[in-house]
């Protein structure tokens, strides 16, 4: 699968609801990285999408 394709697999919904569960939940783990590799399984992808997600909403704010 090409990067593009890769890229439009998740919808922007799902994206956004993944971010929001990771800070939402992020207080009942240690790390970011922990919070991260709980929730990425749950929305069905991998902790490096998540995080790379996370890290772009972070920009974004901020």
């Amino acid at each position: 699968m090409t990067k593009s394709k890769m890229a439009n697999r998740y919808s922007p919904e799902v994206r956004a609801r993944a971010v929001r569960m990771m800070f939402e939940h992020q207080g009942s783990y240690e790390t970011q990285a922990g919070a991260i590799a709980a929730i990425a399984p749950k929305i069905g992808c991998i902790p490096q999408t998540l995080s790379g997600w996370v890290k772009q909403a972070e920009k974004d704010s901020g």
